[in-house]
């Protein structure tokens, strides 16, 4: 008669204990990786904006930005966001303690990590978004139109229309700006601007100014054309920044999860991919028996 060794039992009742906890979430290693791809991220966002590839439709410099330099913009964001939460993801999977179950899938657990942690960094990087936006667009002399419902894609165009070389102090033009950017808006309409309210403008212009009637009319004129180009431009980089934007997001989340897989397998001390096969100098041997999770 012959006993079965302890040894035996012990193999096999390990794995059964790792099963227990099979799908959950392991919250310090996704805090750690959303914390690293979010300063990472803020770091490459304002070095970009120091080069001048942090454009905005609202910046002061979108009017004499070409499309190239949008679709720069854009680029480079996806590149930063590639970066970042690739490098976010490569933390919370290697960080990560795995599980000893042999039958777990490791690779697919790193990854779900990896974009947990993703999906964190957003949301940090969205409030941290308001909260710098909700700062910048306090009232200001310097900052801000005279009025809040004047649209600030306009406020060139408005001071350029009611500009007088003399004009008595303390004069209040907030209702006469807004009703005017009201009108300057239909200009990239289908229909443009009607002839009553093309006539409002000159009548405006010529008692605000002091100008006669024919030289208000060509100020008006060229203020209209020169309202349907900034609603373009403005429009065209609104909706480049989107594109971009929703596409860096997207590719972001794929990188975490590659960047999450490459961590655990260095962490385990497997060789990764082929495309990353530079990076296996860092590899140390291979874990025979992972540790299970308390």
């Amino acid at each position: 008669m012959t006993i079965e060794p302890l040894s035996g039992i012990e193999t096999e009742t390990l794995p059964a204990a790792g099963l227990t906890r099979r799908w959950g979430l392991q919250w310090p290693p996704i805090i750690v990786g959303a914390f690293v791809a979010t300063a990472l991220s803020l770091i490459l966002i304002s070095f970009g904006a120091a080069l001048g590839l942090g454009m905005a439709s609202a910046a002061p410099t979108w009017r004499d930005a070409s499309v190239a330099l949008w679709l720069l913009s854009g680029v480079y964001l996806i590149f930063q966001s590639l970066i970042s939460f690739g490098c976010g993801g490569y933390f919370a999977g290697r960080v990560r303690p795995p599980y000893a179950s042999a039958t777990d899938d490791i690779e697919t657990r790193d990854g779900l990590h990896g974009v947990a942690a993703w999906a964190l960094a957003v949301l940090i990087g969205a409030v941290l978004t308001a909260l710098i936006a909700g700062a910048a667009n306090r009232p200001s002399a310097t900052t801000q139109p005279p009025s809040a419902t004047e649209p600030s894609v306009l406020s060139f165009e408005l001071d350029h229309l009611f500009r007088a070389p003399r004009r008595p102090p303390n004069v209040d033009l907030t209702g006469e700006r807004a009703e005017a950017a009201r009108i300057l808006a239909t200009a990239s309409s289908h229909s443009g601007v009607l002839p009553e309210d093309r006539a409002f403008l000159v009548q405006q212009v010529t008692a605000l100014t002091g100008l006669a009637a024919p030289e208000a009319e060509r100020r008006v004129d060229t203020t209209l054309a020169n309202a349907k180009s900034a609603i373009s431009r403005a429009r065209a980089a609104s909706i480049i920044i989107a594109f971009s934007t929703a596409a860096a997001l997207l590719f972001g989340a794929v990188a975490a999860w590659a960047g999450a897989e490459a961590g655990g397998r260095h962490r385990d001390g497997e060789p990764i991919a082929e495309w990353m096969a530079h990076s296996n100098r860092w590899h140390k041997s291979r874990v025979a028996d992972p540790r299970p999770l308390p």
